[in-house]
Parts: C-alpha cells; structure tokens; sequence
C-alpha cells in the first residue's frame, strides 16, 4: 500500500467514528477491511436487510475510487443510481460495475483504447515501474492477476475476466471487489458456490492482494463461511411489531470483536450503525432551554416533542416503563433533559426517586448544566426515612405525624410552585412508592395523584420498572406512555400511547451532552 492510500484511508477512519453514538460502519469491521494484506468477507442475510445498502457504503468509506468495483448481477447501474441517489457523486460513479454484457464491454474497451493510446516506450516505463514497486516491497506485493484457478473452471466467465482485468491494471495498488450477489453469479454461469468462492478466494485475496465482498441473498450458508476470512449477519426482527435491525459480527480473522452486535437503521438510505452507549463525561454548560408550545410542557428533547404533538400536554399524566436491561443513565438520558428544561422555565419538581438514585447524585448531575441555587429553590425530593435535614432540596418525613407531615408537604410544594402561582412536574417511582407502601395503597395514591394532575396545569411523570404489580393500572391511566429498552447496548424508546416507532437514543450530534436525539429505526 502506498503511503498516500495509507494517509487517505486515515483520514476516513478517523471521520467515521463520532463522539454522540452514530457510526457509519462497525469499527472492527473497518479494521479487517483496512488491514495490509487482502481478506474475504461473506455478508449474509434475507430481503430487505440492507446488505447492498452496506456494500456501497464499504466503497464510499473504506474503499479507494480508483480501485473498488461493485458487481451487481441483480440491478443495473441506472436502478442503483435510482435507488441510492447519493451514488450520482462523481466519485461513486467511478466504483459501479453492472454485470451487463454492453457496460463491461464498453469498460473493456475504454481500457484497452487507453493502453494501445500509449508508445511502446511508453507502455514498457509503465510496466518496469509496476514491476519495480512490486520488487521493493519487503512483502512482496504482487503486480499480477493470479488466474490459475480461473482457469481451471473449464468455461468462460465474460463477468469475472473483466475484472480481473480491471484488477490486473491496478496492480500494485489493492483492490476491492464486491460481488452481489453469489447466487446471480453462480446461478447464471452454472457453477458450484463452493468452487466459486474458493476460486476468487485463491486468485484474488491469496494471491493478488485484493479485498473481496461476497454479498449472499440467504440467510444461511455454513458451506460457504469456512471458505472465507470474514462473516457477518444483517437481521430484520420485530419488536412490538416494531422494526429492529441490527448487524452481526460472526467471524473476522485477526481482529477482536469488542461489540458482537449493533444496532443499526438504513433512514435516509444510509447504513448507520450506533456505539454503544456511554455515560456522560463530565460536561459543565449551561442548559438551553426549549420553549413550550401552546398547552405544552416541552420534553427538552425536540424529537421527543416532535412524537408528542409539541411536548406533554398540561394537567397529562406520562409514563416511562424502564426495562430491565437499561441502566440509569441510559434511561436517565431522556429524564435529565426534561427536569432541566422544567426547572429553567421555573416550574418546581416534586420527586419520589426511583431505587438506586441517591438525592445528592441527582443534584451533582444537574447542576452541572443549571445554577445550583435554582436546584436548591425548586426541585424537592421526598425522603420517607430520614426525620430532619439539612438540605433544603430534600423533603424529610421519616417518623412524622400525619398531619406534621401534611404540614411539611404543603410547605415544600408552596416554596416550589411560587405559593400555588405557579406549575410544578410531580416525579414518582413506582418502584419506591411500591415498595414503601404495598401494592394497594400505592394504587391508592396513585389514582389519587393521576385525578389531581388532571384538574391543574401541573404535570405528572411516572416511571415504572419491570415486576410491579401496579403496572397494568399506570398503563391504563397514562395519557402518554413510552417504553425504554436497551438493544446491543443502545437505549431506544418507542411509544404505546401515542404509538411510535422504535427509536435510538443518541447525544445530539450538534449540541453534544445533556441534549438527547432520537434516530428512527427503519
């Protein structure tokens, strides 16, 4: 590989990954194509799963312009362009081979006009310089096509010797192929897959340093996979009848898979694979609130009001179900925006926190984005354990009276909602609230607190875990309810009432963390 490939396929590697969760391609899957040497990849997987989308995009991100091909014995090149308008740059132009017998005549042509163009003289500098860099290179890079088993197959294969033709041309620079798919090959020429790929997997990635895709239109083909260096899975499942895609990663010799799976969709036609999620680093700016529609309490999260008509309605109760593979900061990623955008519009915030949140971290998290005294004025956090405090943001009722306890409460709601003047968000955990006070009276309370938040402008937010017993109730009471699950180490949300789609939560690309994106899954 030369040292301007080498500079220039840094440069896209350091351009694919992005610090928010989005990715173009799984990382390991760039380093088995970017290694030295040539390597075969089977992508397998049904209809509708995305692997040619995958395959161009190989090409755009990981392949050289002047060196990568795409086989395609299903589409022509117009219906690519078609279906994938992003291909009608210049540059992906460059890298489409359609298996019509007129368009690689033509390519045939044009490259053998190109050499006959040229002085013998001319032709043997060309020659000696291809032989020479071959001879330098302390692995000795081969500056000719192997054919040996091309030969062997007895029968001419007008697709493939043209682009070992078109490979032999470039040498000593490594290629890529991607043949999609095997099937239209094989079948057309009426030869064993078996021996197919074994011929271009001596020839080609052996032999003649080249980067091979072999696209598969089945699900499964353990014949096949030994043959090869590399072997990945594109799945299309449901989840709710809510589409879920992901991509595996079976098999890549020589390099460790950290994330055997990732969630990924194909909006906008794009490939798109997401990270997996990590806690927010310690980030210090000053949150920027979202101003709330009409009748609306914005969520913090424009995409999140965007499937909410323009964000929680006034006087609606919300409920967030948190499954059991998400962790708190994956589910806490939609929370935190709402309780910052909350307080910034100088609502108060009663909160029964759910198990496994300590007060103290949930003050140091958020004033890292709001002033700590707007916490200490209007957030207030109900301790039924402890008798006296000493913060102002906690609420003690541990071994009071009722009606001491009826005293402090009204006190603490009056400091935080301006003496009843102005809206405050009541936050409960079932979980806590079922655990403290049993199944029944939590229900009770819980009726009770879903009728007072209808009748005013406040605004009510429930979250519920998995194996309470009052979660069937919570559900049917909910104005709004949302789901939060955790797919290959992604947090994603989808919607019961209103029903949604599936969607990944991300750190917005452009304002970075607190602030959170939803990407749809389709």
């Amino acid at each position: 590989m030369t040292a301007s490939k080498k500079s220039k396929e840094g440069k896209k590697g350091e351009q694919n990954p992005t610090s928010k969760g989005l990715i173009a391609i799984p990382p390991e899957l760039i380093e088995f194509i970017g290694r030295k040497d040539g390597s075969s990849l089977l992508v397998k997987g049904t209809a509708g799963t995305g692997k040619t989308t995958l395959s161009l995009q190989i090409i755009e991100e990981v392949g050289d312009p002047n060196s990568s091909f795409y086989l395609s014995t299903r589409v022509s090149d117009q219906s690519l362009f078609n279906q994938f308008p992003w291909l009608e740059e210049k540059e992906m132009k460059s890298r489409i081979v359609d298996s019509s017998k007129l368009f690689l005549e033509a390519i045939y042509q044009d490259q053998e006009e190109k050499e006959e163009e040229l002085p013998e003289a001319e032709r043997k500098k060309l020659e000696s310089a291809r032989k020479f860099l071959g001879s330098i290179d302390e692995d000795r890079v081969p500056t000719e096509v192997d054919r040996t088993l091309l030969k062997h197959l007895g029968k001419k294969i007008p697709d493939l010797e043209r682009v070992y033709d078109r490979i032999d041309s470039i040498l000593p620079e490594r290629t890529m192929l991607i043949i999609d798919s095997v099937e239209g090959l094989t079948h057309k020429y009426k030869i064993d897959p078996e021996t197919f790929i074994m011929t271009l997997q001596k020839d080609l990635v052996e032999n003649s340093n080249t980067n091979l895709i072999f696209v598969l239109e089945k699900e499964e083909a353990r014949e096949l996979e030994y043959l090869v260096d590399g072997v990945i899975k594109l799945n299309r499942f449901h989840l709710e009848n809510r589409d879920v895609r992901e991509i595996r990663l079976l098999k890549l010799r020589g390099v460790g898979i950290g994330q055997p799976g990732y969630l990924m969709t194909l909006d906008g036609g794009r490939f798109t694979c997401f990270e997996p999620f990590h806690a927010i680093v310690d980030e210090h700016q000053e949150w920027m609130a979202t101003s709330n529609a009409k009748g609306k309490y914005s969520t913090g999260t424009k995409d999140l009001d965007d499937l909410l008509g323009g964000g929680f309605p006034k006087g609606s109760y919300n409920v967030f179900e948190v499954q059991e593979n998400v962790s708190t900061e994956e589910y806490f990623s939609v929370i935190r925006p709402i309780f910052l955008n909350t307080l910034c519009k100088d609502m108060g915030v009663l909160a029964i926190l759910s198990g496994g949140t300590h007060p103290d971290n949930l003050r140091r998290d958020l004033i890292r984005f709001i002033p700590g005294a707007v916490f200490d004025r209007k957030f207030r956090i109900v301790d039924y354990f402890s008798p006296h405090t000493n913060k102002p943001y906690m609420m003690a009722l541990g071994g009071r009276k009722r009606d001491e306890v009826s005293k402090i409460y009204n006190r603490h709601i009056g400091d935080i909602s301006n003496e009843g003047k102005s809206p405050i968000l009541d936050y409960t955990g079932f979980d806590t609230l079922e655990y403290l006070m049993g199944n029944e009276i939590a229900i009770k309370d819980l009726l009770e607190a879903v009728a007072n938040t209808k009748v005013s402008p406040n605004l009510g937010i429930g979250i519920i875990k998995h194996g309470l017993k009052l979660t069937s109730e919570i559900k049917n009471m909910a104005d709004n309810y949302f789901v939060i699950t955790s797919i290959n180490n992604t947090p994603c949300i989808y919607g019961i009432k209103p029903k949604t789609g599936l969607y990944a939560i991300i750190t917005d690309p452009k304002k970075g963390a607190p602030y959170t994106s939803l990407v749809p899954i389709r």
